[in-house]
């Protein structure tokens, strides 16, 4: 059977894409999906997704890892299928993912690239693991680690470690961080892709939070501003953060809101290129 495909990629983190509104891909398999995902003999990517129908919605995201299996949420996948979206003639943004709703914008629109803004899920719970890592989910389980010239790091080796480490019930993704001044560069090592990805969208959302905590308890921690009361008035409880993150394929931005006293994490946005790479028919 012919598959009519279309590649995306988000700061260098690509998806293989098929509009499923009519139901027409139910029947694909786990090997199936997997052969799309082939460097080789497929597409290649690091994952593929189904645009689908919604009841509540405007439409639905299922995202499965290029090991053929169905994975969590993914933030740069999220943000490719709003753009094929819009490509597609979608005009409202409001999605269900398997971790629950979303909504987005499409800040710049071409035929080709868009930038999206995607609004990620609420973070009640962040731990702290040691001095200098956390473990939170962004909508993905990530670890993630402050190391110095991170570009160096040997992520392959490092992620492989904690990626199966027993502490993470089911697995992690793991992210190594560095702090430049406001800004953070970030590479991740993803689990379901099994290597590291040009960039991981829940994972840089997971090293932003996780570097507004590390900076918190060095002193220095980052902050936009704090909310204003209709008065006028600073509201000091509620901090509006923001961090520019370059990951190896492209530069991305992650802003949220924290409140000191119920430590929640809200209004978590991540923003960044969305770009159509190709379209194809493959048999399978």
């Amino acid at each position: 059977m012919k598959i009519h495909a279309y590649k995306y990629q988000g700061a260098g983190n690509d998806f293989v894409i098929l509009d499923n509104r009519n139901g027409e891909y139910e029947f694909l398999t786990n090997e199936h999906i997997k052969l799309l995902c082939d460097r080789r003999f497929g597409v290649g990517s690091d994952g593929l997704m189904l645009l689908g129908k919604s009841d509540k919605y405007d439409f639905s995201m299922r995202y499965f890892n290029a090991d053929g299996y169905e994975g969590s949420m993914c933030g740069n996948g999220g943000r490719c299928l709003v753009a094929f979206a819009a490509h597609r003639g979608i005009k409202k943004f409001e999605f269900e993912a398997i971790d629950g709703y979303h909504q987005a914008e499409v800040l710049d629109y071409t035929e080709h690239r868009c930038i999206v803004k995607l609004r990620m899920i609420d973070l009640e719970e962040c731990q702290k693991y040691s001095e200098n890592a956390y473990f939170l989910n962004t909508g993905s389980p990530h670890y993630v680690e402050f190391v110095e010239d991170v570009m160096n790091y040997p992520v392959d080796e490092k992620g492989k470690y904690w990626r199966y480490h027993p502490d993470f019930k089911g697995g992690t993704n793991v992210n190594f961080v560095e702090i430049c001044d406001k800004n953070i560069k970030v590479r991740t090592y993803e689990r379901g892709v099994e290597a590291e990805t040009f960039a991981c969208g829940t994972g840089v959302t997971a090293s932003s939070i996780a570097t507004y905590l590390y900076d918190q308890k060095r002193g220095f921690a980052q902050k936009e501003s704090c909310i204003q009361t209709p008065q006028g008035e600073e509201y000091s409880e509620i901090e509006a953060v923001k961090y520019d993150i370059q990951a190896l394929g492209d530069k991305l931005a992650v802003n949220f809101k924290f409140n000191k006293k119920s430590r929640l994490f809200s209004d978590i946005y991540l923003t960044g290129p969305a770009t159509f790479v190709f379209e194809t028919l493959i048999e399978i």
